[in-house]
């Protein structure tokens, strides 16, 4: 038992003048504990829009917001887009409820899938212009999704 002591003194005392600088010195930083090393910043928006049957605009695109970045054609404005979305609680990438009555019109043959990372959640979200709800809902995301009217 008094070994067990003396060698904890021992070790207790090499660690503290290991720690404690000598005069004059600049002292050492402490290490910091493993969780705050790995924690990091939560990463900002990032999603890949996938855009199909345009006259104009197909493609893959990337957005990045917070900050905004990406090869989106119009990345601030969509980032913008998405603020107000998230500021008002809407989800833009919920789908059409299947008893939602939508009037059976056609606004083109244009879809667009989106994926990614929005508001710290992953999306998967598909959109077409198949029927007035469909249409308003790829307004609602204009200009995430190109202005498909001319």
């Amino acid at each position: 038992m008094l070994r067990r002591i003396v060698l904890t003194a021992f070790v207790s005392a090499a660690a503290l003048a290991a720690a404690v600088p000598a005069a004059g010195a600049s002292p050492l930083p402490l290490p910091l504990p493993l969780p705050l090393l790995s924690a990091q910043a939560p990463a900002g928006d990032q999603l890949t829009v996938t855009v199909s049957d345009t006259a104009r605009t197909d493609g893959l695109y990337e957005l990045r917001c917070g900050p905004t970045g990406g090869d989106h054609p119009a990345a601030q404005a969509a980032c913008d887009r998405l603020d107000e979305l998230a500021q008002q609680g809407d989800d833009p990438f919920a789908p059409v409820p299947q008893d939602q009555m939508c009037t059976e019109q056609m606004g083109g043959p244009e879809t667009a899938h989106v994926t990614g990372t929005w508001q710290g959640r992953q999306v998967d979200a598909t959109f077409s212009r198949t029927n007035g709800c469909e249409i308003s809902r790829w307004q609602t995301m204009e200009p995430v999704l190109p202005n498909t009217r001319s």
